[in-house]
Protein backbone atom coordinates (compact mmCIF):
# COMPACT_ATOMS: atom_id res chain seq x y z
CA UNK A 1 0.00 0.00 0.00
CA UNK A 2 2.63 2.41 0.91
CA UNK A 3 4.07 1.69 -2.61
CA UNK A 4 1.34 2.97 -4.13
CA UNK A 5 0.73 6.00 -2.04
CA UNK A 6 3.84 7.22 -3.10
CA UNK A 7 3.40 6.63 -6.63
CA UNK A 8 0.34 9.10 -6.05
CA UNK A 9 2.52 11.75 -4.51
CA UNK A 10 4.70 11.09 -7.41
CA UNK A 11 7.39 9.83 -5.14
CA UNK A 12 9.83 8.21 -7.51
CA UNK A 13 9.46 3.88 -6.32
CA UNK A 14 13.69 3.18 -6.39
CA UNK A 15 15.49 0.40 -5.41
CA UNK A 16 15.49 1.18 -1.76
CA UNK A 17 12.08 1.44 -1.29
CA UNK A 18 11.79 -1.80 -2.73
CA UNK A 19 13.66 -3.47 -1.23
CA UNK A 20 12.28 -1.97 2.29
CA UNK A 21 8.71 -2.97 0.95
CA UNK A 22 10.12 -6.79 0.40
CA UNK A 23 11.38 -6.92 3.86
CA UNK A 24 8.39 -5.64 5.71
CA UNK A 25 6.66 -8.35 3.98
CA UNK A 26 9.06 -11.56 4.12
CA UNK A 27 9.14 -10.24 8.19
CA UNK A 28 5.53 -10.34 8.26
CA UNK A 29 5.27 -13.57 6.34
CA UNK A 30 3.61 -12.59 3.20
CA UNK A 31 5.97 -14.26 0.90
CA UNK A 32 3.60 -13.90 -2.25
CA UNK A 33 3.63 -10.56 -1.39
CA UNK A 34 7.39 -10.32 -1.58
CA UNK A 35 7.77 -11.86 -4.96
CA UNK A 36 5.22 -9.58 -6.46
CA UNK A 37 6.80 -6.67 -5.40
CA UNK A 38 10.31 -8.24 -6.43
CA UNK A 39 8.94 -9.02 -9.90
CA UNK A 40 7.19 -5.46 -9.95
CA UNK A 41 10.98 -4.10 -9.89
CA UNK A 42 11.95 -5.68 -13.20
CA UNK A 43 8.76 -4.75 -14.68
CA UNK A 44 9.56 -1.09 -13.99
CA UNK A 45 13.00 -1.39 -14.45
CA UNK A 46 14.21 -0.91 -11.20
CA UNK A 47 17.57 -2.03 -10.62
CA UNK A 48 17.15 -5.44 -8.50
CA UNK A 49 20.81 -5.66 -6.35
CA UNK A 50 21.87 -8.17 -3.54
CA UNK A 51 19.38 -7.22 -0.77
CA UNK A 52 16.51 -7.57 -3.46
CA UNK A 53 17.31 -10.94 -3.95
CA UNK A 54 18.29 -11.69 -0.80
CA UNK A 55 14.70 -10.48 0.62
CA UNK A 56 13.16 -12.32 -1.68
CA UNK A 57 15.16 -15.63 -1.17
CA UNK A 58 14.27 -15.35 2.27
CA UNK A 59 10.90 -14.18 1.62
CA UNK A 60 10.28 -17.44 -0.22
CA UNK A 61 12.45 -19.95 2.49
CA UNK A 62 10.05 -18.65 4.96
CA UNK A 63 7.23 -19.58 3.05
CA UNK A 64 7.97 -23.20 2.15
CA UNK A 65 8.81 -21.76 -1.49
CA UNK A 66 11.83 -23.75 -1.16
CA UNK A 67 12.22 -24.23 -5.37
CA UNK A 68 11.52 -20.60 -5.99
CA UNK A 69 13.99 -19.82 -3.30
CA UNK A 70 16.78 -21.39 -5.44
CA UNK A 71 15.21 -20.27 -8.65
CA UNK A 72 15.88 -17.01 -7.42
CA UNK A 73 19.20 -17.97 -5.77
CA UNK A 74 20.23 -19.15 -9.29
CA UNK A 75 18.80 -15.90 -11.04
CA UNK A 76 21.28 -14.01 -9.24
CA UNK A 77 24.53 -15.29 -11.24
CA UNK A 78 22.17 -14.71 -14.37
CA UNK A 79 21.59 -11.11 -13.33
CA UNK A 80 25.12 -10.19 -12.42
CA UNK A 81 24.11 -9.60 -8.96
CA UNK A 82 26.85 -10.25 -6.02
CA UNK A 83 26.08 -13.39 -3.78
CA UNK A 84 26.57 -12.08 0.06
CA UNK A 85 27.19 -14.42 3.02
CA UNK A 86 23.46 -14.23 3.58
CA UNK A 87 22.17 -14.98 -0.15
CA UNK A 88 23.88 -18.53 0.29
CA UNK A 89 22.83 -18.71 3.92
CA UNK A 90 19.47 -18.59 2.78
CA UNK A 91 19.69 -20.64 0.05
CA UNK A 92 20.87 -23.71 2.15
CA UNK A 93 18.30 -22.69 4.43
CA UNK A 94 15.56 -23.66 1.58
CA UNK A 95 17.28 -26.55 0.71
CA UNK A 96 17.14 -28.08 4.45
CA UNK A 97 13.47 -26.93 4.28
CA UNK A 98 12.94 -28.69 0.77
CA UNK A 99 15.37 -31.98 2.35
CA UNK A 100 17.53 -31.24 -0.70
CA UNK A 101 20.74 -31.56 0.96
CA UNK A 102 22.72 -32.45 -2.15
CA UNK A 103 21.52 -29.30 -3.59
CA UNK A 104 22.97 -27.51 -0.48
CA UNK A 105 26.26 -28.99 -0.75
CA UNK A 106 26.65 -27.93 -4.49
CA UNK A 107 26.10 -24.57 -3.28
CA UNK A 108 29.08 -24.90 -0.68
CA UNK A 109 31.38 -25.89 -2.71
CA UNK A 110 31.00 -23.49 -5.95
Amino acid sequence: QLLCDMADCRVAKDTITYNAAISACEKGGEWGGALHLFREMSDGRVARDTISFNAAVSASEKGGAWCCALELFREMTLDHVERSTISYSAAVSACEKGGAWRQALRFLCD
